[in-house]
């Protein structure tokens, strides 16, 4: 079980299963919504994830049709992302889980669109736009 929480600790969660497709996205728009060079993202089972306290702190924003990002309304803390034709699933921001993670990252993606200043170390595959074999939204 993970266990995890915004900064204010408005909202925290649990994590009842394994997380799955660890990724490391540099598109814009995750540059954007986390405030950094990028997001590192994982998906849970939507009956896996299980906000404990503070849904009502949780607020959402839909980034583009059928995908919602949702963060913490007090601290503004990215908490997770669901997309509507992905119902069985929820996205998490692993920044929020306050556990050890047994899994690791399998990819940078969207490393054409990376940052700059960003400089990409270590030597986990690299993918122009998703990592080979994921369903486009």
């Amino acid at each position: 079980m993970y266990k995890g929480g915004c900064l204010c600790g408005a909202v925290l969660f649990e994590i009842n299963g394994p997380i799955g497709n660890i990724v490391h996205c540099h598109c814009s728009r995750c540059r954007k919504a986390q405030g950094s060079a990028f997001a590192t993202n994982g998906i849970v089972k939507a009956g896996d994830f299980n906000i404990v306290s503070g849904a009502d702190a949780l607020t959402g924003y839909e980034s583009s049709p059928g995908q919602t990002k949702f963060f913490c309304k007090v601290c503004g803390s990215p908490i997770m992302s669901k997309t509507a034709t992905k119902s069985d699933q929820v996205r998490v921001r692993l920044g929020t889980i306050e556990s050890d993670i047994e899994e690791r990252p399998m990819a940078h993606i969207f490393v054409t669109s990376k940052a700059n200043w960003e400089e990409i170390c270590g030597n986990i595959p690299q993918y122009e736009g998703y990592e080979p074999g994921r369903e486009k939204a």
